[in-house]
């Protein structure tokens, strides 16, 4: 977590799916994060670029996140966590006004806005860490999170055919949707306003 974000959270939010505590992922948060990657889905997983529920990939989550280089946002119902959302920034890249938003919600709160809140904090802390630009990546199939993610204002941008291979060693098309953030604050600031919504 950097200081461009801090202090926002935690926080609860009502909405469909009832009061949501969001609020930042630290280490004292891995054992529920592990269950919570090892209840979902396994396709669900292909949303990210690593498999989540090996402990071994949450370790090195956490250590990314303790040092600044990922900052996640937790989402929790009566205390268990149901979603999660990442934006992953590499400084030291060609690349550093780009951020990855990566999402995951529960099998049992989909439908629910869960996953679009989420999106929705995310892109406030990627405008606070001024991200110019913010990419999210999935395979073709999850024709529900791509909805959620163009009803922001994703575009596709990329298909890669063959990208991603399952635990069952099966192929699937990997499509990276885009978000012009520069753009957006642009238009914002234009109206008087200074967040996403």
């Amino acid at each position: 977590m950097t200081s461009a974000n801090a202090g926002r959270y935690p926080r609860t939010i009502q909405g469909e799916a009832g009061d949501l505590e969001l609020r930042y992922m630290t280490a004292t948060d891995e054992p529920a994060v592990l269950a919570f990657a090892r209840a979902l889905p396994d396709h669900d997983l292909l949303f990210l670029p690593r498999d989540i529920a090996q402990p071994k990939v949450l370790a090195a989550w956490i250590a990314e996140v303790e040092r600044g280089a990922l900052t996640t946002l937790l989402a929790a119902r009566s205390g268990t966590l149901v979603g999660c959302a990442t934006i992953a920034c590499e400084e030291l890249s060609w690349s550093p006004h780009v951020g990855e938003i990566r999402v995951v919600v529960a099998a049992d709160m989909r439908g629910k806005g869960v996953g679009r809140l989420l999106i929705q904090e995310t892109f406030r802390i990627a405008l606070r860490l001024r991200l110019e630009k913010l990419i999210a990546q999935m395979t073709v199939d999850q024709r529900g999170a791509i909805a959620v993610f163009e009803s922001i204002g994703f575009r596709g941008e990329a298909l890669l055919r063959d990208h991603v291979k399952d635990r069952s060693g099966i192929k699937h098309d990997l499509v990276i949707l885009s978000h012009d953030v520069a753009r957006f604050q642009s238009q914002m600031e234009a109206y008087g306003a200074s967040e996403a919504p």
